[in-house]
């Protein structure tokens, strides 16, 4: 059995996990304790080569599910590499650049100002900053403020505020420096219902109990086979994994040869994960019961994405040989028990 997944319209790369934040929606499950390692310029060249005839764009206008995205983690950890791969994308013509952000480094207009026209000038196309109540357990809203502002003048209406919402609501408040989470919903609970978290990733652990939760029965007979192959908002990472939409932790192969995964597809026989998301949930659950031993949640799942993430973290935290459980690390930093580290 084979899966073809298409070839990819919108993509987002991940320059590297490390980030100053350990969010606790994080999908990526970035951190500050993940090693300091980043893309090479090498690979994301052959990478780019591949992606640029496939990316679709509107000229320079830039916008969450067209284009590239430069991401993270947090990609201003590595400005000289975030110059590099956007003179790069810009010499093959890859469409609606942009890179996104937490704001962290935005510690006074002259150094905001400065790397945003140094970027404008390499060919960035525009700037998303990231916005909402979890990246302001972390940074500081003065200097959100200031990503947006000078965001503003020099990327016009291609600087992107994700959430909107959220910027509005904390300027409303008045928010100086940080806040805790419990403390912002308590102030404008109204909001809450307006907060994009999938639940998925490191929110599983973190904020499941903020959701129902159901046995793992409920999403047997679920198949993940359209995420598996969606053409739309995949990533690849430092470690060139081709990962397909937000499904973090898992690799559908080397993303050096995108070209041939899409053409001549991806052999299941010796991907058991994988042929399991691809036909029925139950079958990933009885895998891991039969092979490893997994134990149901007494709690229960809060998604089927819950119910493959931890039944996938419980494998990867046994084994090395499962090649589709990648990368190894993002499973360890799931519990998103890491502190801020003092960054700029």
């Amino acid at each position: 059995m084979k899966i073809f997944p298409k070839r990819p319209i919108s993509c987002g790369i991940l320059l590297s996990y490390r980030c100053t934040n350990a969010c606790r929606h994080c999908m990526y499950a970035c951190s500050p304790n993940w090693e300091d390692r980043w893309i090479s310029e090498q690979d994301l060249r052959r990478i780019l080569e591949q992606l640029a005839g496939s990316l679709w764009g509107e000229g320079e206008r830039v916008g969450i599910n067209l284009g590239l995205h430069f991401t993270g983690g947090e990609p201003f950890l590595n400005f000289e590499l975030l110059l590099k791969t956007t003179s790069m994308a810009r010499e093959l013509q890859v469409p609606s650049v942009f890179a996104e952000t937490n704001g962290f480094w935005c510690t006074s207009d002259e150094v905001v100002r400065e790397k945003m026209r140094k970027l404008r000038e390499a060919g960035m196309d525009g700037i998303l900053v990231s916005v909402n109540p979890f990246t302001l357990e972390h940074v500081p809203f003065e200097r959100t403020e200031r990503a947006v502002r000078i965001g503003k003048e020099v990327f016009g209406g291609n600087l992107l505020i994700y959430q909107e919402i959220f910027y509005e609501d904390f300027k409303r408040l008045g928010v100086r420096g940080t806040m805790e989470l419990e403390e912002y919903f308590s102030k404008s609970p109204q909001t809450f219902w307006f907060a994009e978290l999938l639940p998925m990733g490191r929110a599983t652990y973190t904020l499941s109990h903020l959701f129902e939760r159901f046995p793992a029965r409920r999403f047997f007979g679920q198949s993940c086979l359209h995420e598996l192959t969606r053409d739309w908002h995949v990533h690849i990472d430092n470690f060139c994994n081709y990962i397909p939409g937000y499904c973090a932790g898992i690799s559908l192969g080397d993303a050096r040869e995108l070209g041939r995964l899409c053409e001549e597809g991806i052999e299941l026989e010796d991907k058991p994960v994988l042929g399991a998301l691809a036909t029925d949930l139950e079958e990933l659950f009885d895998f891991a019961v039969k092979e490893f031993n997994y134990r149901e949640l007494e709690g229960g799942y809060i998604s089927k994405c819950h119910l493959c993430l931890d039944i996938r973290r419980w494998i990867a935290l046994q084994t090395n040989e499962v090649g589709e459980l990648r990368p190894r690390e993002f499973y360890i930093q799931l519990s998103g028990d890491a502190d801020s580290a003092e960054f700029g």
